[in-house]
This record gives structure tokens, sequence and C-alpha cells, in this order.
């Protein structure tokens, strides 16, 4: 019943049915314990018929793909929820931040006290299906490789993800996946593709080996780091595709705008923002540039006699030249007064349930205006739609 009130009170339930798009993409930024404000995002889209059939993520963004890409439709936001309970849970009980706001003789806020301790207990205690501290410290490892090349173990995100992930449905095809990891000896970014070889935990893993907390994961003899750390967007994965109708919902959890610092935490704060935020907004200038230049061979091409346009150049040009629309829905996480620098490592149960429902209420407010999913005018051929709680 909760779910028919639901999809009777959403002006655009079942609207994938009708999306006048080859493709639906969802792109996953990478950052950590933010990544739940994408699942909640998800869960909107979820909720409103909308089934992406492209998922390109970058760290924890190629993680919410996999669990994804990886679940029966009707499961999908039951196992999200269920990994995200999963790796922000902690064996271990700390004091609350109740009581220590309480034992304070001056006005705190509470959720700032509650963020910081979860962010010591990551970092002393690791997150259960997720990782775990080394000991001895690879500053004193006596032993080599992923002993004394990185803080924590990852074994346990393994484990987290053969239980939750079906690896042969995400590589049915039924969705592609995409995900971004740099190799540690080129320096180059990889994308796994399920377009191009079959996915499996290791490249999901790969995706996010953030250094030196995470091990670089081997795989087929080369060694992959967090593909943000050469770009956490891959944008531009999904916008060089063949050439189709795209609707696009670009996840960001990186403002590339923000306010000059006043302190050295938000000097450390604002430096992860523009590090990560990786130019998502250079990404769609790009695109529109390419359809201009598209439009201008078009124009050029119809000038030509037919004759010419048997010639195989010609033809090779006049499909690069094809017309395409583009419509990126771009939601980006707006920090809160009383979170970090710590943010993205702040894998608090209650931090993680505001950041879910932070992007509920966003693709909810963004859907609400069912003219946000319409192609651009033809003459433009791409439209970016920013979509922010400030607006």
């Amino acid at each position: 019943m909760l779910n028919m009130m639901r999809e009777q009170s959403n002006p655009v339930a079942q609207s994938n049915k009708s999306l006048p798009y080859d493709v639906v993409a969802l792109v996953l930024q990478g950052g950590g314990a933010l990544g739940a404000y994408q699942a909640g995002v998800y869960e909107g889209l979820h909720e409103a018929g909308i089934r992406p059939n492209w998922l390109a993520g970058i760290s924890i963004g190629a993680l919410n793909a996999a669990i994804i890409a990886g679940s029966p439709e009707a499961e999908r936001v039951a196992r999200l929820r269920e990994f995200w309970e999963t790796i922000c849970a902690f064996s271990i009980e700390w004091p609350a931040g109740e009581g220590l706001a309480n034992a304070l003789p001056f006005a705190f806020d509470i959720r700032s006290i509650r963020n910081a301790l979860a962010a010591t207990r990551a970092l002393v205690q690791g997150q259960p299906g997720f990782f775990r501290p080394r000991f001895p410290s690879p500053l004193w490892s006596p032993f080599s490789g992923d002993a004394a090349t990185s803080f924590y173990d990852t074994a346990p995100l393994q484990q987290t993800l053969e239980r939750l992930v079906d690896f042969d449905r995400l590589n049915s095809g039924e969705v592609r996946v995409s995900v971004g990891a740099v190799n540690v000896r080129t320096g180059n970014l990889t994308y796994f593709d399920t377009a191009e070889r079959r996915l499996g935990p290791k490249h999901f893993m790969a995706s996010g080996a953030l250094p030196p907390g995470f091990p670089s994961v081997e795989i087929e003899g080369e060694h992959y780091w967090d593909g943000g750390v050469v770009s956490n967007t891959p944008l531009s994965r999904v916008l060089s595709g063949e050439p189709c109708d795209t609707l696009t919902f670009q996840i960001d959890l990186w403002s590339a705008k923000g306010r000059v610092p006043y302190d050295m935490m938000e000097v450390s704060s604002r430096q992860k923002d523009i590090q990560y935020s990786s130019r998502t907004r250079n990404v769609t200038d790009q695109a529109l540039r390419m359809q201009t230049m598209r439009q201008a061979l078009q124009r050029t091409i119809e000038k030509l006699p037919e004759s010419a346009m048997r010639d195989p150049e010609m033809c090779a040009i006049a499909e690069m030249a094809r017309q395409r629309a583009y419509n990126i829905v771009h939601l980006i996480y707006q920090t809160k007064s009383h979170e970090g620098h710590s943010r993205d490592y702040e894998f608090g149960l209650s931090a993680m349930r505001a950041h879910w429902q932070s992007g509920l209420d966003d693709i909810r407010r963004t859907l609400a205006d069912p003219n946000r999913l319409d192609p651009p005018d033809p003459e433009l051929g791409i439209v970016t739609h920013d979509v922010h709680r400030r607006d």
C-alpha cells in the first residue's frame, strides 16, 4: 500500500518507459562516506520508475554501481541499504555524542561530535565489511607488498561484495557498467567496462583503492589505485561513447564552488573539494563544443554534391557529425555546516542516513519538474541542469 501511495504521489512515476533516450546513465563520483548521498538519489530514481542502463563510477561510486547492477531490480534499494548499513556499523561502541555534548561547558553541535567520533573510529578500528587497520603499521612493517604500502586491509570489502553482488547478473549485459582506476605503473586512467570484459570484485576494489590508506589491487599483472587519483568524475566515459541520445544523471559528492577558508581545518576541507570535484563543468563545456562542431560539419556536408557522399571517408565524417541529444542532470552534495574535513571518512550510521536522505530529497525535488527530462532544443543539442538545494 505504501509503495502504491508513493507511486501515485510522484508525477514522473514509471517515466522510464517513455523517456526519449537510447541511454539513461547514472554517473557516480568518488567521495567515501558521502557516497550514501548517491544511494539516496538512486532510491528516488527507482521509485520514479527510472532505470539507468549505463552505470559509471569511481571509488565509492563504483561500489554503489556494483550493488545496483549486481542485484535483481526489485532488490536494488534494499541491497544498497544493506551495504551502507554494513560498512557504517561498528563493532565497539564509543561514548555517545549526546553525553559528551552535555558534559561540555559551552554549546556545541551534537552532530559535529557524532561525526568526529565516527571519523576517529574509522581511523582507529576500521569499518566492518570494509577495511581493518594493519598491525604492525606499514611504517614499522618488516614485510613488503601490501603490508608495507597501505594502512588498511580491504579483504573485508571483497567478502562484502561477494555476498551482496551477483556478478553473473552484473556481467549479463542488462546494464552496462564502467569503473575507473589508475594504473600505478603508467599513471594512466583505465576503465574496466562490462562492454569489453567480465568484471569481478577486484575491478571495483581497484577503483576504490585510495592510497596510502588502501593497497593497490593487482589485475592481470598490473597494479591499480583509486581512479580519483587522476579523475574523480567518469562523465567523459559516458559522453564519449557511441553516438546516441543520452540522459545522464551526474551525482557529485564534492563542490568545485566554495568560500575562502578561514582556518586550517577549512583549508583541508576546501582542498578536498577542489581536488576531487574534477571539473565536471569542464567536461560538459567540452561536450557543448563538440556539439557545435558537429552542427558545423552537418551544415558543410549539406553543401556537398551527392556524388561526394559516396566516398567512404565522407560517410565516416557524416556519421561523426550525426545529431545527438544530451541532457545532463547534475546534482552536487551540499556540505552541511557541522561537517568538517573528515566528512569523507565519517562512516557513522547517523551521518550515513542523513546523506542518504539528502540525496533522496534532492532527486525528488529535481523530478518534480518533469521538463528537466525533456530532450534539448535541436539547435543546441545539449542541456545541463545544475540542481542544488541552495537554489
